[in-house]
């Protein structure tokens, strides 16, 4: 195929033409022959056009220029050769040239336009506001029209914006949400396309969303700094960033009441910062650095949520006088900071989070970036570096780039399994790439920093192995092309463990050495002694990396790989790798903007390594080094295990091996070298699946009959007074600091074997002969180990885990968060028929509330099946009910709709209709609306007692009284407004229907009371509301004339069937036939007056 690959930086979005064979050159060509065909029927369709003027001007005529002094004409021209064909008439919004086929977003645009004219022409203000608000409420589609064609003409027309916005602000219907949505559409996917006048017009529209306060524009803000591209100081991203600072300056007090969009700002500014250091610049540098430092100094706790990266952006403006202070104050007075700050390392030791590493790529590099990590074939690579070199890698200002992009592969792009086994280009090729082309020391530098970030203090806990792998694969592929690729980056790994900061220097000796650790554990690769100790580096280097890490020098076998990543040579000089005749299809991967995004939705927060079979090779233990150390008898014993493949066998010579070490003369000291033995000969043991496929009594039997369980059947059948039995545990305690899977291997063994039946607490004896020496450390990390190896083995250890470990496993959610993480629905419906048999219970009160709300972090599938898993047990729903206190709408969808379908089944309780009512009035959550509206349906009486409760307490001041409620209440932030707020939203649903809860006597006498002592303000709000009271009111003063015969003998008759007048309201709305008897008195209660109502005996 032929490709277009878009060029950023031209305003009219010219492409660079990659040649390629001229068959498919020429398909190409009938391809948009047709497409231009087509627009060109649509161009000829007879359509109401806005624009009678003169403004829409050709490509190639000059057009109204807000950027460029000589206007975009004349840059269009200079940047595309004028085409000879007919040209089309361009539209106002978007940048094209004649061969492009009409926007379908601009077609609509410019459609809603002409729906809008046709509305208000020939009409004066007055009028042209009330035909749009007439069209606005015929139905969603019409406010949609209106809106949006409004919206286009802010664009568009700036002679009209102002008056444009301000109708937009009176018709819309929706808190602007669909003006937001299109904005953010237009930042994502067409600025770059965007003609000056719209650019202009959009960041003016956008001051103006955040002047209004219009819940929502803190995420076209932080969109908007999206767009502002590193390492470029062109004029148009100069004045995008200076107008979005200036937004921020100027509603400053808007933006320190969103604490994501104060993080996500300081790390922009404090990233462009570096960039603006031209004297030319130095005013919009000024700014930056006083704005920077402002948040950080005001909101410290705030931006602490950016994690280590803070710290590396602190680390590259630390010579500005401004910057030097705040590090004196980091790094020795935290505290005045902020009260909470414990100083740097509390940073360092916070992983960055994925979206603010993506905030500094624009979106079109983002897509460019993963399209190269999920469509390119390795060695087909070169035509795409090319072109991103060209466009965004060319100046000396973008080389500060450089480390965004090394930054942004490492964090963020984390391939599947399925990908990384494929031959789709690695991330560690690009990356050795963005090396390799730096033509600055101090960016070579920085990059370098970049791609060991996340080494300097790993945690396997905290940390992804994700973030580690590419270097560790770049100086691994690189030993044979490229040594001195790999010999600079060791080189940097150990110089940076002193000198990154002295005073911290262990802590990132261990964080280096974590990584290591973590790689070989995780087998990116199997041994490391290839790598550090290579030939090919010279001897300064190797010396130093033996001093640094003598723990990884020395090999015990030559090296086994297990990677899924295709090992071949580096392709750092951008030669195209020959290849094997059709190993690689016909059809070339290319860059287009028609492609699809490609995202990471759907994937696990962590990446768990599941190393290709195929790729194991498969090679003989090789115990040597430690025979030496082992006695004659022992020595003999291990070499026959050694030599032996039967399994009976080995199980034998196991058995005496065990003996040997539970004999008195037995020396520990070869306790070492005996477990590294036994780790090396049944590594293939801990490789394999350990569950059989088909469960039975005799495949379980069959699977714990191996030789490495000898030493766990020997632990059950001893006491554990025995001398023994502590001498075994050391040994085992030893096999588990070589094989880590041997923690979970036990759990399996003590739940699945026969011998061990009632001994699981044999677990905790081992956890505490450990190093970890503490259960719960131990329990999470083992079946963190078996979640990354084997999902129904983690399935079936769940229920005697849970059962055994009720203090570890039930006070906080981390176990459960790795289970669900990983099932599938099938596993997951296993699991609930588990806890309504009673054989798991993975809830239990008093620690519920605190595990959903951990939940609300995780992602979208691991709440569901957190609510399925709690919805099986038989908790109260009252005991969970005050996390509505924590939903947000738009952030936790997940909770909120398993507890809508909780709530709906249950009868409301006064804690129940409390907690629904103090949740914040939004036009768009209509969570509370929807449970009153059901409940109003089917317990109108008991809902109407709680509310009318609830009106009450809130409107007698003071009320000091509900600190004495539960701790549940003690979290209800409810207002008399709040309530009356939903109880118009209700009055508004229930209108158009035959429902009567707005009939019934506790609501309305409860509306009477508020309505006596309530401001004017409140009236006039909620006048509709407290109409109905006053209806009732007049109902009640004008008795029917049937009731008039017998006025005085009404009291004398009721002896008996009424109570007396001070508890006549209690009656009323108790029940309904006491209500029919107390209606005759209704005007004694009258002139007495409302106070009746809010007295002490309701």
């Amino acid at each position: 195929m032929s490709v277009d690959v878009p060029v950023v930086g031209q305003s009219l979005g010219a492409g660079l033409r990659i040649n390629c064979d001229p068959q498919q050159v020429l398909q190409t060509h009938i391809n948009r022959v047709d497409r231009l065909k087509q627009g060109h029927r649509r161009s000829r369709q007879p359509r109401t056009s806005r624009y009678t003027d003169t403004n829409i001007h050709s490509p190639f005529e000059p057009g109204p220029g807000l950027l460029s002094s000589e206007g975009p004409g004349k840059a269009r021209r200079e940047q595309m050769e004028p085409a000879p064909a007919k040209a089309k008439p361009q539209g106002r919004l978007l940048v094209s040239t004649p061969l492009d086929a009409k926007d379908e977003l601009e077609e609509r645009l410019e459609r809603c336009v002409g729906i809008v004219q046709s509305l208000t022409n020939g009409l004066s203000d007055r009028e042209a506001n009330d035909a749009l608000t007439a069209s606005v409420c015929k139905g969603q589609p019409q406010h949609e029209e209106v809106c949006l064609g409004l919206f286009t003409l802010v664009l568009t027309e700036p002679a009209q914006a102002q008056r444009c916005y301000r109708d937009l602000t009176l018709v819309n219907r929706d808190g602007m949400n669909v003006v937001l949505v299109k904005i953010n559409h237009i930042l994502m996917e067409k600025f770059l396309k965007l003609q000056d006048i719209p650019r202009t017009q959009l960041v003016w529209l956008v001051r103006e969303l955040v002047k209004s306060g219009v819940m929502g524009a803190d995420g076209v803000i932080m969109t908007l700094l999206k767009q502002i591209a590193g390492g470029d100081v062109s004029s148009k991203n100069l004045w995008l960033a200076e107008s979005v600072l200036d937004i921020l300056l100027e509603q400053k007090e808007w933006v320190l009441k969103s604490g994501m969009l104060i993080a996500m700002s300081v790390y922009t500014y404090l990233r462009l910062i570096v960039d603006h250091g031209a004297p030319n610049l130095l005013s919009l540098r000024q700014k930056e650095v006083d704005f920077c430092i402002g948040m950080l100094r005001e909101k410290f706790m705030e931006c602490v949520i950016i994690g280590r990266d803070l710290v590396r952006l602190l680390q590259n403006v630390a010579r500005i006088p401004e910057m030097e202070l705040l590090w004196r104050d980091l790094l020795h007075n935290p505290q005045v900071l902020s009260p909470q700050s414990t100083g740097v390392l509390q940073l360092l030791t916070a992983r960055t989070s994925r979206k603010f590493l993506a905030c500094r790529l624009t979106p079109d590099m983002e897509t460019k970036l993963l399209f190269m990590t999920s469509r390119v074939r390795f060695g087909q690579q070169k035509r795409y570096q090319d072109w991103f070199q060209r466009q965004y890698l060319s100046t000396a200002e973008s080389q500060s780039l450089r480390c965004d992009l090394i930054r942004y592969i490492c964090g963020v792009v984390h391939p599947s399994n399925e990908v990384l086994s494929s031959d789709i280009l690695p991330r560690w090729a690009i990356i050795g790439w963005l090396l390799t082309t730096c033509t600055s020391n101090v960016a070579a530098s920085n990059a370098k920093l970049a791609l060991f970030y996340d080494w300097l203090f790993f945690s396997p806990e905290k940390d992804s192995i994700m973030n580690i792998e590419p270097a560790i694969l770049v100086m691994h592929h690189s030993m044979k092309p490229h040594p001195a690729i790999t010999a600079t980056l060791l080189d940097f790994m150990c110089r940076i463990i002193p000198h990154f900061y002295p005073p911290l220097e262990s802590q990132v000796r261990q964080g280096v050495f974590n990584s290591l650790n973590f790689i070989m554990e995780k087998r990116v690769l199997a041994h490391l002694a290839p790598l550090f100790d290579n030939p090919k580096l010279d001897r300064e280097l190797r010396s130093m990396l033996r001093e640094r890490f003598p723990e990884f020098c020395s090999s015990p076998s030559p090296p086994t790989e297990v990677k899924m990543e295709e090992s071949v040579s580096l392709e750092m000089e951008n030669h195209v790798l020959d290849k094997e005749e059709g190993c690689y299809d016909n059809t070339e991967a290319a860059f287009s903007d028609d492609e699809e995004e490609v995202t990471n939705k759907g994937k696990k927060r962590e990446f768990r390594f599941h190393p290709i079979k195929e790729a194991v090779i498969e090679e003989p233990a090789d115990i040597t080094p430690w025979l030496d150390q082992l006695d004659e008898t022992m020595k003999d014993k291990v070499q026959q295990l050694q030599k032996t493949s039967d399994t009976e066998a080995q199980c034998e010579t196991m058995q005496e091996i065990v003996d040997l070490i539970l004999e008195e003369d037995f020396d520990s000291e070869q306790m070492s070298a005996l477990a590294s033995c036994l780790s090396e000969l049944f590594k293939d043991h801990f490789r394999g699946d350990v569950l059989p496929e088909e469960i039975t009594e005799e495949s379980l039997e069959e699977s714990v009959c191996k030789p490495v369980c000898l030493i766990f059947r020997n632990l059950v059948t001893m006491q554990e007074d025995n001398s023994g039995f502590s001498v075994l545990l050391d040994m085992l305690a030893e096999l588990y600091q070589k094989q880590p899977k041997i923690g979970y291997h036990l759990l399996y063994y003590l739940k699945a074997s026969k011998a061990a039946n009632g001994k699981m607490m044999l677990y905790e004896s081992f956890a505490q002969a450990t190093a970890l020496g503490d259960l719960h450390t131990c329990l999470m990390m083992d079946m963190k180990a078996c979640q990354e190896d084997d999902v129904r083995l983690l399935c079936y250890l769940t229920p005697s885990i849970y059962s055994e470990f009720p203090d570890e496993t039930l006070r906080s959610g981390e176990l459960l968060n790795m289970i669900v993480a990983v099932i599938d629905s099938t596993q997951l419906q296993e699991l609930m028929c588990h806890v309504m048999m009673g054989n798991l219970v993975m809830f239990r009160k008093d620690s519920v509330l605190n595990i959903l709300i951990q939940s609300l972090d995780w992602e979208t599938f691991e709440q569901y099946s957190t609510w399925q898993l709690f919805l099986a047990h038989s908790i109260p729903l009252e005991t969970i009910i005050p996390i509505l206190q924590h939903l947000k709408y738009k952030e936790h969808p997940e909770a909120l709709s398993c507890l809508l379908l909780q709530l709906r089944r249950e009868k409301p309780s006064e804690e129940m209709v409390k907690m629904v009512l103090s949740r914040p009035c939004h036009p768009e959550d209509q969570f509370t609306t929807s449970i009153l509206r059901h409940w109003a349906s089917k317990y109108d009486d008991t809902l109407a007692e709680h509310i009318k409760a609830q009106l009450i307490k809130n409107n007698n001041q003071p009320r000091k009284r509900q600190s004495l409620r539960s701790s549940s209440s003690k979290l209800a932030q409810l207002t008399l407004e709040q309530i009356l707020e939903h109880m118009d939203n209700l009055r508004l649903t229930l209108s158009n229907t035959k429902n009567s809860f707005f009939t019934q006597t506790p609501i309305l006498q409860a509306l009477q009371h508020v309505q006596a002592s309530c401001d004017e303000a409140h009236k006039m709000r909620f006048s509709d509301l407290f109409a109905l009271a006053e209806e009732y009111e007049d109902s009640q003063t004008k008795p029917p004339k049937s009731r008039r015969k017998a006025p005085a003998s009404s009291p004398r008759s009721r002896k008996g069937a009424a109570p007396p007048t001070n508890n006549e309201e209690e009656s009323a709305s108790s029940s309904a036939s006491e209500e029919e008897d107390s209606k005759p008195k209704a005007p004694k209660r009258k002139r007495k007056g409302s106070s009746a109502v809010g007295s002490d005996s309701d």
